[in-house]
């Protein structure tokens, strides 16, 4: 029975890579001589302290435009609140979305069982594994996913005959 997964992954050495790019350009920008801007990753959480506001904004748009440039979903950041730093500094925490957890897991399955497609689908761990009987029933189902508005990005994988 032919069958394929629904995943989510991230490429960490793309964000370290995109991380790095967004160190270098603060330190040759000349808005942000003299700031004490700093951007440091840590497994799947990446730290921004910057000296107000206004800087710590430029440097979300810059995390996001060097992610888009090594070809991954801005998506795939989770930025939570800021929080008040040192004076008038600020700190941002950003999560690196990695699996697709049970609430969005359980909301796809929905949505493909009430799309009435001929296929079955399974939560394992962080995936979705989609079988059905004919390869079209997959392909329409693969469709149907990338046409619903999900704020995480997803990749199909291990596509079995």
């Amino acid at each position: 029975m032919p069958s394929f997964d629904i995943v989510s992954k991230t490429e960490l050495a793309e964000v370290d890579n995109a991380v790095q790019g967004v160190v270098r350009e603060i330190a040759t920008r000349f808005d942000f001589k003299g700031s004490k801007c700093t951007v440091e990753r840590k497994d799947e959480l990446i730290t921004i302290n910057a000296d107000d506001d206004l800087k710590l904004k430029q440097v979300q748009d810059l995390l996001k435009v060097y992610i888009t440039r090594r070809k991954l979903d801005a998506n795939c950041l989770e930025f939570k609140e800021e929080q008040k730093a040192t004076g008038n500094s600020r700190r941002q925490e950003v999560v690196v979305k990695q699996g697709l957890d049970q609430k969005l897991a359980k909301q796809i399955v929905k949505d493909i069982k009430d799309s009435k497609l001929k296929v079955q689908v399974s939560i394992q761990g962080d995936e979705l594994r989609v079988t059905g009987k004919k390869r079209d029933d997959l392909q329409d189902a693969i469709a149907f996913v990338k046409g619903l508005k999900i704020e995480q990005p997803l990749q199909f994988t291990n596509f079995r005959d």
